[in-house]
């Protein structure tokens, strides 16, 4: 998905907030805001983020949802100490917290529950590593198999919680099937195009702990470069300064 630009390359200026990711090895994208403008804010009392990197969907939620304790899990330190700022200078800085762990340690002293969980995470299981070992551990699921984070979000969703990822097309198809036989059960999925008549680039899923009647829907990002489609607008004008 295309990266959005913004007028300084280490601060990303959102409407009520900014991310500050010098430090990071990932800058902010289309997948993180989309995740965290996408799900089902509502009536959640504690939300995780697995793997927050910049904050930035964990502080999305807490501007979202104006209740709910927002946690967040980040293993690399770099990372984990800009979140920790970005946190602290946003106006929720009250409600968010960050732990510098991974989500398998995490799992083995955390005894909440929680109403969402979202993650933004790695998706590449094979291939040739880049030179980057920051930009690997984001991009390959070195540190964050599957099946690992599918366990957190089993061990850890509340009976009626919500699961949620992004990640691109193919490999988010596979992930379902796979979560199943964590009686993780697929309950939303939005298919999204950057642009009109292109092909399908990601996809939006949700899972839940009980089987539910599957709702999908579509998402097309722009009718062609920058010329954003309504339903884009509506979902991100809360975030983006230019929408």
């Amino acid at each position: 998905m295309e990266k959005q630009v913004t007028e300084k390359e280490n601060t990303f200026k959102f409407k009520q907030f900014s991310i500050n990711q010098e430090n990071c090895a990932m800058k902010i994208g289309t997948d993180g805001v989309l995740l965290g403008a996408w799900f089902d804010a509502a009536n959640a009392s504690k939300i995780l983020d697995i793997g927050t990197g910049t904050g930035v969907i964990a502080i999305m939620s807490a501007q979202r949802n104006q209740v709910a304790k927002v946690h967040a899990v980040e293993i690399e330190e770099k990372a984990y100490e800009q979140s920790k700022q970005n946190m602290a200078a946003s106006a929720w800085n009250d409600r968010l917290e960050v732990f510098h762990k991974s989500i398998q340690d995490y799992c083995k002293s955390c005894s909440d529950k929680y109403d969402v969980i979202l993650s933004n995470p790695p998706f590449f299981s094979g291939g040739t590593l880049s030179v980057s070992n920051e930009r690997n551990d984001f991009r390959h699921t070195i540190k964050l198999p599957n099946g690992d984070l599918l366990r957190a979000a089993q061990t850890l969703l509340a009976p009626a919680g919500k699961f949620c990822v992004i990640l691109p097309f193919m490999e988010g198809l596979r992930f379902k099937e796979r979560a199943a036989s964590y009686k993780l059960f697929c309950t939303r999925m939005t298919k999204v195009k950057s642009v009109a008549g292109g092909r399908t680039e990601r996809v939006l899923l949700q899972f839940e702990l009980t089987d539910k009647p599957l709702v999908e829907d579509k998402l097309t990002i722009a009718v062609k470069e920058r010329d954003f489609t309504d339903e884009y607008v509506n979902l991100t004008k809360d975030f983006y300064l230019k929408m």
